[in-house]
């Protein structure tokens, strides 16, 4: 709350025609309260959003989302009605398990993919947005997860689904978690090198490259970033984070101790027109969150 009285007075609202002043701020729409798509996405208008995060599943509840069901119509009548909002669809989030190490439901994850990419070939979205998975089922934090073993894994897993976002001229971006395979910048230079595509980029996320083993160094590891991905850098997850019984929890933007300095300087520099998505923001907190970065853009003097 702090940090938000402290950036009120540098907020500068923006319209719809100048996109954002040259950063377009969208949000999750699953973090949108729930209602039927049509409805969060006025919603998500209203409150000023010029894009959003779809995930199929968690935002749409009056349709099947099922591999079958992406069908060509069914994507042009998203596409219609996100237009109809003025929105963006940033990102269309796919986040399974790609090192699962079940064959059977690596096979679904991977056909899952598969339909993913091409429906968003045909909605016309920023990326299909993926994290780097866990060497078990159940998707969980386990030391073996940062082992070269695991990267290997994931990067022969992933080959199939970036050779297919390549043929449907769609890109692939991932996003580097530290409980996950790809936990740090170094480990995401080397999948987007060995694997050589254009169509793999990079979801940036500060908050998910933290733990409370290393947050106190969150400065060198956004520089690092920044230094290591920043031509691939496709978008930006903006969120805060608390700490609370010894763990990091995430919360909306300007309401925890993220220090956005380094990050908005860089997209402000490097980055014009990119889509950022609020994450873990509430119905109640969500303008607020997205004044208090649209505050820090408007006020960077680069």
């Amino acid at each position: 709350m702090e940090n938000f009285l402290l950036q009120r007075e540098l907020t500068i609202s923006c319209s719809r025609t100048e996109r954002g002043k040259h950063m377009q701020l969208g949000i999750r729409l699953h973090d949108i309260k729930k209602a039927p798509l049509e409805e969060r996405l006025a919603i998500a208008k209203e409150q000023g959003f010029l894009c959003g995060h779809l995930a199929l599943s968690k935002v749409i509840t009056e349709y099947p989302v099922d591999d079958g069901a992406l069908t060509p119509g069914y994507a042009m009548y998203l596409k219609k009605i996100f237009a109809k909002n003025d929105l963006d669809i940033a990102v269309l989030g796919c986040y399974l398990n790609l090192a699962n190490p079940d064959e059977g439901q690596l096979a679904k994850i991977t056909h899952r993919y598969l339909a993913h990419i091409r429906f968003a070939s045909l909605l016309g979205v920023g990326v299909v947005g993926t994290e780097t998975g866990a060497v078990n089922e159940a998707y969980k934090f386990e030391e073996k997860n940062h082992s070269d073993e695991a990267l290997d894994i994931f990067i022969q897993n992933v080959k199939p689904v970036i050779s297919y976002a390549e043929k449907m001229g769609v890109i692939f971006a991932i996003e580097p978690v530290w409980k996950h395979i790809v936990c740090n910048p170094k480990r995401a230079r080397k999948v987007l090198d060995e694997i050589a595509s254009p169509n793999l980029q990079i979801i940036f996320d500060p908050v998910n490259l933290l733990d409370i083993s290393n947050y106190q160094n969150r400065d060198v590891i956004i520089e690092e970033v920044i230094e290591l991905l920043g031509d691939d850098i496709a978008m930006v997850h903006m969120k805060d984070f608390v700490v609370q019984d010894g763990k990091l929890v995430s919360v909306a933007a300007g309401t925890g101790e993220m220090n956005y300095e380094k990050i908005i300087r860089f997209i402000k520099e490097r980055k014009p027109y990119i889509h950022v998505t609020l994450e873990n923001t509430t119905p109640e907190n969500a303008v607020q969150s997205k004044e208090y970065i649209q505050g820090l853009y408007d006020s960077c003097r680069i």
